[in-house]
């Protein structure tokens, strides 16, 4: 049988992508699907909601939002709880999100790093990376003391008051820090870092010693010191770090802590192909 060159060429056309596909206009998004994801991601945001109450936070009518719930219920990303008819995330949100972290190498290379920074630290670690202004964290290995940090992967903590937050602002450039300082920053404490003079002056003292120090900035009584991670290109791509209460991370441990964090970044970053840089007693750094 012919084929002629003309369908082929046409046959080529389908399966590729449509001409408008880069473009972003309406005609290119479905609204339905734009709005359930917009349920989804502030649904995420909570640990469970009312559907009164979730529809008046959202200004949409209960009926609205009923309908879209249930679809993402088919589906198991969402669950409603129908003794305390209250609705939240379901198992099929995480099997969604657990591709991404199957799909980089980040977070696969990270994880025995992580355990043995919690094993010799004594507290939670954690991995993070930049996301629109916060902190998403990627993985955890929790202490097993009964105090502890609690950052399960997807929850997201404003960069500028966190220690992997700071450590990955250190090394934006001006423009990035510029646009990142716009948006107004909350001051969750009284040590938070909230205007961009502070901040800036704290950064600054985060490249000289290699590690970032979030002392009681988002919640009181815990400290958090972070450390970045580079890629081949010596690109900050992460940052991890350990949490805990200032009765275990006090004043005369964090010389211990922070050594050991700066190793395990080093590390990690050896492992993605790049170099770490350990920071010398004059606070130049030198590269491994």
């Amino acid at each position: 049988m012919t084929v002629s060159k003309r369908t082929t060429e046409q046959d080529k056309k389908q399966r590729g992508r449509p001409r408008a596909f880069n473009e972003k206009t309406e005609q290119n998004t479905i609204k339905s699907l734009d709005r359930a994801l917009v349920v989804l991601k502030e649904l995420a945001k909570r640990q469970s909601v009312t559907l009164s109450e979730f529809s008046k936070d959202l200004g949409e009518s209960p009926a609205t939002i009923y309908r879209i719930l249930t679809t993402l219920a088919l589906h198991d990303i969402v669950e409603a709880d129908e003794a305390a008819q209250t609705w939240h995330i379901g198992p099929g949100a995480f099997l969604v999100g657990s591709v991404f972290l199957r799909r980089t190498s980040l977070v696969e290379t990270s994880r025995p790093i992580l355990r043995s920074l919690m094993e010799q630290t004594g507290e939670t670690a954690n991995l993070g990376i930049a996301k629109d202004g916060n902190t998403l964290f990627l993985s955890q290995v929790e202490t097993h003391a009964p105090i502890r940090a609690f950052f399960p992967p997807g929850t997201l903590s404003p960069l500028h008051a966190s220690g992997i937050g700071k450590a990955l602002l250190a090394y934006f450039d001006a423009d990035q820090l510029a646009r990142f300082a716009r948006n107004k920053m909350e001051k969750f404490t009284q040590y938070t870092c909230a205007d961009l003079e502070s901040l800036q002056f704290d950064l600054a003292r985060t490249r000289a010693r290699g590690y970032a120090f979030d002392d009681q900035e988002r919640n009181m009584g815990m400290r958090c010191i972070a450390a970045p991670i580079r890629n081949a290109y010596g690109e900050v791509i992460a940052g991890i770090s350990v949490s805990g209460p200032t009765s275990r991370i006090s004043g005369d441990e964090i010389d211990r802590f922070s050594d050991a964090v700066m190793q395990a970044a080093d590390q990690i970053s050896v492992a993605m192909g790049g170099a770490g840089l350990t920071p010398t007693s004059d606070g130049s750094s030198i590269t491994l």
